[in-house]
């Protein structure tokens, strides 16, 4: 199969099992430029709802990859910055329920669920995940970092709306970083707002890749377990992921179709080649070091494979 433009994965997902991707927005397009995003800043900072491609064109790839007959637990649309920016996420949803019984979970940052037009649309997903970062307007700001025209009170307000509208199953998550907001003070104020918030889960995660800013650090685990227990939430960063998956034949070129939407770490390089038997391992690490398209990011001591 070859690489597609809008359909990726199946991937692991520590929330959803194998997920089937898809994006409908350009790169690192987004309302928020978060000091721990995965993708590195926010290149196309945008408040407005546009019709990036035809969703026609995504329901093609949608159609191709299902003749494949890989297997697939969830289909998410999470895209590479914020979907909802998306004009036709409800058509999309509607075509991607028409050719499979499979749940559509919905990753997003929140911040448009002020807007009726897109809480009607959302309805169509089996699954919402919506980011809770911020308590008040200066921890919005110094986290998410938000377009300009982007309200706080406005954005809560959305939230807790949506919450009480929505059908489907709501998780929320809530990241915390270390020296940021993973104090006692902060975690009592996310437990106040979470009571204004109609959810069914919710999971508390911490940087594990990469972040867009090197201070937003992953927070530790006595800071953790303390945030599950004043917060009773799940702790994303402990739970399991199962392996990543490319038709595409060539070792190398899968891993670069991979890591085109999802970053990778050395470790899950190494299980993804292994999964498929390869015996050029140390020779694809090479390659991955010396092309100019790949960014290759230190953290930690481990290394995570990204396309710049």
């Amino acid at each position: 199969m070859a690489d597609m433009k809008y359909i990726y994965g199946p991937v692991p997902s520590r929330r959803l099992g194998i997920s089937l991707g898809v994006s409908p927005i350009p790169k690192k397009t987004c309302n928020y430029s978060c000091i721990y995003c995965q993708l590195g800043k926010t290149d196309h900072f945008m408040n407005t709802r546009e019709m990036f491609f035809p969703v026609a064109e995504i329901l093609d790839e949608f159609d191709t990859f299902l003749k494949s007959a890989v297997p697939f637990d969830v289909v998410t649309i999470v895209g590479e910055g914020e979907p909802t920016l998306y004009l036709g996420l409800g058509e999309l949803m509607l075509g991607i329920k028409e050719r499979t019984e499979k749940p559509i979970a919905v990753i997003t940052n929140g911040a448009l669920l002020y807007d009726p037009e897109l809480r009607a649309e959302l309805q169509a997903a089996d699954i919402v995940l919506p980011t809770l970062d911020a308590y008040d307007a200066a921890s919005f700001r110094r986290i998410n970092r938000p377009h300009r025209t982007i309200d706080f009170d406005q954005v809560n307000d959305g939230l807790i709306t949506f919450s009480k509208e929505y059908s489907g199953a709501l998780w929320i998550e809530i990241m915390l970083v270390d020296g940021i907001n993973d104090d006692d003070e902060s975690l009592s104020k996310y437990a106040e707002a979470l009571k204004k918030i109609k959810y069914d889960r919710v999971y508390i995660n911490t940087p594990v890749r990469p972040p867009a800013e090197a201070y937003a650090k992953a927070i530790s685990p006595e800071r953790m377990n303390r945030a599950v227990d004043i917060l009773g939430g799940i702790p994303i960063n402990f739970l399991d992921t199962e392996g990543f998956h490319s038709e595409i034949p060539d070792d190398y070129a899968a891993i670069m179709s991979i890591i085109k939407r999802h970053p990778m770490n050395q470790f899950e390089v190494e299980g993804f080649l292994n999964s498929r038997n390869c015996k050029e391992n140390e020779a694809i690490f090479a390659r991955l070091k010396a092309d100019e398209k790949v960014y290759a990011i230190d953290y930690k001591g481990i290394v995570t494979y990204r396309l710049s």
